[in-house]
């Protein structure tokens, strides 16, 4: 399973490579409010179908601005992160973790977590393994 994993990042990593200028996705795709949408950016760069099962991956290019805080939300499915370049701290379960640019993390299946960045702000290459049809992020209190 880790090897699968990591085949996916390394995928992700040369998909972003090439296909960084596509275009937006439908804005249906998160329930993130009009402010945290403006200051986030998430370029879906393909969706590939999960065989015999109800998921889907979705390769995403996610740019955060500046000094954002990403409110507290979840995903329905497990999300993979690779930190690209800039200052980027996410706190799962209120534990804040520092990711530097290269390094790589994982959010599991509905847990709630923050994001913070810098000085820099943060490009992300995210890999969402999610429910067909479910919103990729969903805003929680």
């Amino acid at each position: 399973m880790k090897t699968l994993l990591w085949v996916l990042l390394a995928t992700s990593i040369m998909l972003c490579t090439s296909l960084c200028g596509a275009s937006d996705p439908p804005a249906a795709q998160s329930s993130l409010g009009e402010r945290e949408q403006s200051a986030i950016r998430r370029t879906v760069l393909r969706r590939v179908d999960v065989p015999g099962t109800n998921y889907e991956v979705v390769y995403a290019l996610v740019e955060i601005a500046a000094h954002s805080i990403v409110p507290r939300h979840t995903h329905p499915g497990t999300v993979f992160g690779y930190l690209m370049s800039g200052d980027y701290t996410i706190l799962i379960n209120g534990s804040p973790h520092s990711i530097r640019a290269g390094e790589t993390w994982e959010v599991p299946t509905g847990t709630v977590h923050e994001e913070r960045t810098g000085d820099g702000g943060a490009k992300i290459l995210a890999v969402f393994t999610v429910e067909k049809g479910k919103p990729l992020t969903t805003v929680t209190n």
